[in-house]
């Protein structure tokens, strides 16, 4: 990913209206960000933890999503979720939610899936497979990958719903 300014961040949001671009925060590590090494940036709001933030590159151009994480009690049982395809405890898996664009985004029509509750799906397939004993890099890449375009689709889905 390219490296990004807290003005092209803001500005990449497709669902977000201007009160949400207003209350948005910045991680704190912005700063701090390897963007070479990142596939999509993702973060919890620290001031509203029900309020989450991607931004992914689409056609060349940064475009961002404002997510809502649902309010569901912990589960018991393990979850995976559908962005990195990690295992993990029910309590880190939630339901994320954004409004589509355009129309369907006035009618407070969403888009949904589960994902890690921290959003941290980018840092999870890193860390959720270290190599085994006859495994190859090719498949710690391909995991990689897929997690960068699951991403991708979602925030498309969201971009592209009229």
């Amino acid at each position: 990913m390219r490296e990004l300014t807290a003005d092209e961040i803001r500005a990449s949001f497709v669902n977000a209206d201007e009160r949400e671009l207003e209350l948005l925060e910045m991680p704190l590590e912005v700063m701090l960000i390897d963007w070479f090494a990142l596939d999509f940036l993702a973060w919890r709001d620290p001031s509203n933890r029900a309020r989450c933030y991607a931004v992914v590159e689409l056609d060349g151009a940064p475009t961002g999503v404002v997510l809502r994480a649902a309010q569901a009690p912990a589960r018991a049982h393990n979850s995976i979720c559908n962005i990195c395809r990690t295992m993990q405890p029910g309590n880190q898996v939630t339901l994320m939610s954004a409004r589509k664009t355009g129309e369907a985004g006035r009618r407070e029509e969403t888009i949904a899936t589960y994902m890690c509750a921290d959003v941290s799906c980018h840092t999870n397939v890193r860390l959720a497979h270290p190599l085994a004993p006859g495994e190859f890099r090719a498949d710690v890449d391909f995991r990689i990958d897929n997690t960068a375009r699951r991403m991708r689709d979602f925030v498309r889905r969201v971009r592209d719903a009229e």
